[in-house]
């Protein structure tokens, strides 16, 4: 226990860093705050409504946790948002955009705004906060941007899983997904030579625990899917996040990390 703990403090060291989480009060932006945290970092923590104000109480942080409330389908709120944080913060070392688009709707009732609407709030929006921030970056020639796609991104669900009064990971959600990876690609490639690393990780089945307690029966059919035989917990995804932040991660850009327990496999 000793050892894990020590090559944790000296992979994963982000003192006096600022790191931006978009998205950071949900299940798996929490987490990921969390260990940002406890590494050192400075983290500004956006969320719609007073999301991260909310998840602020339940934490101890030292005066490093800032909250934001922050729409980011609203693209003239996002470039407030840029400004007024590199004014008071300064351009930050790292990003991580949580956000993403869904209807939730099955494929028949998906209407051309619906599509629409999800892939503007899943991707256009991600590419331009993605292309505000790396511009401020290229001032210090360096920075590491992480974005999130998913399973989806990769494989169709199976419907077999989804028992009423569930459905099937909608379309929208899984085109907008992939779409991250090819994003992630062509950023990171535009800008290398910028000292600026673009990377994806693509969680495998992480329900929360909302569903986890209403769904059993669902949450044992996701089990059943993963070769390790469980769903994944909110700190699974933390470390990979850590680690592509990290300086142990210099010379990876454009991958697309697949934290699945191997559900892609099969």
């Amino acid at each position: 226990m000793v050892k894990k703990e020590i090559m944790m403090n000296k992979a994963f060291r982000f003192k006096n860093k600022d790191i931006w989480v978009i998205g950071g009060a949900g299940y798996l932006g929490q987490a990921i705050v969390k260990l940002l945290l406890k590494s050192g970092a400075r983290v500004l923590c956006a969320d719609l409504d007073k999301k991260a104000f909310d998840f602020e109480k339940s934490l101890n942080h030292e005066g490093k946790f800032i909250p934001v409330s922050l729409d980011a389908r609203d693209q003239g709120a996002v470039n407030s948002f840029i400004n007024d944080s590199i004014s008071k913060y300064g351009i930050p070392e790292g990003l991580v955009i949580l956000t993403y688009g869904s209807t939730s709707k099955k494929l028949d009732d998906l209407s051309e705004k619906d599509f629409d609407d999800a892939n503007h709030a899943g991707l256009t929006s991600t590419f331009l906060m993605c292309r505000a921030v790396a511009k401020e970056m290229e001032n210090k020639d360096r920075g590491s941007i992480i974005l999130f796609s998913s399973m989806y991104g990769m494989v169709s669900p199976d419907p077999d899983i989804y028992i009423s009064p569930m459905n099937p990971n909608p379309l929208e959600y899984g085109v907008g997904k992939a779409g991250i990876i090819q994003m992630t690609r062509y950023l990171a490639v535009h800008y290398a030579k910028k000292g600026i690393r673009f990377n994806c990780i693509s969680p495998g089945p992480f329900p929360n625990p909302v569903v986890q307690n209403d769904h059993p029966v669902f949450i044992n059919s996701l089990a059943k899917k993963v070769p390790m035989g469980r769903v994944g917990s909110s700190e699974e995804i933390s470390g990979a996040v850590a680690f592509l932040l990290s300086d142990y991660a210099s010379f990876i850009t454009g991958h697309n990390l697949v934290v699945d327990g191997g559900w892609t496999c099969w």
